[in-house]
């Protein structure tokens, strides 16, 4: 009996560590990131078939390189998320992991991960990813408590997982891949500026300044999220204006993307955090639906 008890609590005890490190690496945003990476691989004009050996690698190195940058995110900010009702669950804030298996996690998973880039792909995407993990937990991630800039320096390395999985199809920066780069790259000002809006009351008691205003919510915020959703929309357009893609997916992009403005515009009259909340969600839908369709329509 006393064997069958400690047997179900080891196992307990490792689905308990494994649901910590699923927090750690924030597994649904890093979802989305590789997502992005994989969708942008497969859109280089190099790649021709459909390789699952490769599309599986390019997973698992962009998961690692994703997940260590989130680890020595929620490390560094250990303190901060414990006073979040959002984020003090996580396993680093709520004491179940220390920093330091976090550092190590991250060194390694981060290191696996740029190593697994450039053996499998090429030293390009390799050093690109570590730029933007460097990007993104060392610069982006104290920057929040500093000046509202943070969302435009957190917007390149969250818009980089577009340009790597170019680079790691194509072999080179080609047009292509900085035109998928700027779709994420703006992409991210409403969909962002949204959660920061939905979540203030958080971001503002820890001292996160991540709204363009230091007033809060207010019409600039909102009259941001519009104008960077109108941007989205000539950018849209140039996939299908390079050759990269045909026109049933500009048709789609456009639609998708006058869809976020009319969501923005919408925050602008309403002012609310319902407004700011389906701005959040649309945003979600915007991505896969834009990279899908890009794909599904990619010119061979």
């Amino acid at each position: 009996m006393t064997g069958t008890t400690n047997a179900s609590s080891h196992k307990f005890s490792l689905a308990a560590k494994a649901k910590d490190y699923y927090q750690l690496i924030k597994f649904s945003l890093s979802f989305m990131v590789v997502f992005s990476c994989v969708i942008c691989y497969l859109l280089a004009p190099k790649i021709v078939d459909f390789d699952w050996g490769m599309i599986i690698l390019l997973t698992i190195a962009g998961m690692l390189v994703t997940g260590s940058a989130n680890a020595i995110n929620q490390a560094v900010e250990k303190d901060t998320d414990a006073q979040m009702k959002r984020t003090s669950s996580r396993p680093v804030a709520a004491g179940r992991m220390s920093q330091q298996e976090a550092y190590i996690f991250a060194a390694l998973s981060g290191l696996v991960g740029c190593a697994m880039m450039w053996y499998y792909f090429n030293l390009s995407a390799a050093l690109l990813s570590a730029f933007s993990l460097f990007l993104y937990a060392f610069i982006y991630t104290p920057l929040k408590k500093v000046n509202s800039t943070a969302v435009l320096v957190g917007a390149f390395p969250g818009a980089f997982p577009c340009l790597i999985g170019f680079v790691a199809g194509n072999d080179d920066f080609a047009v292509g891949g900085w035109i998928l780069f700027g779709i994420q790259f703006l992409w991210q000002f409403p969909h962002f500026w949204a959660i920061a809006w939905v979540a203030h009351n958080d971001y503002s008691k820890v001292g996160f300044k991540l709204l363009p205003t230091d007033k809060g919510p207010t019409k600039f915020t909102a009259l941001q999220a519009v104008m960077y959703s109108v941007l989205m929309i000539p950018v849209g357009v140039l996939p299908h204006y390079f050759g990269l893609t045909g026109a049933t997916s500009m048709y789609i992009v456009i639609v998708c993307n006058l869809f976020m403005v009319m969501q923005s515009l919408r925050l602008y009259k309403e002012m609310d955090v319902k407004a700011a909340r389906r701005v959040m969600f649309s945003s979600y839908i915007y991505l896969p639906i834009v990279f899908l369709a890009l794909l599904a329509d990619k010119v061979h």
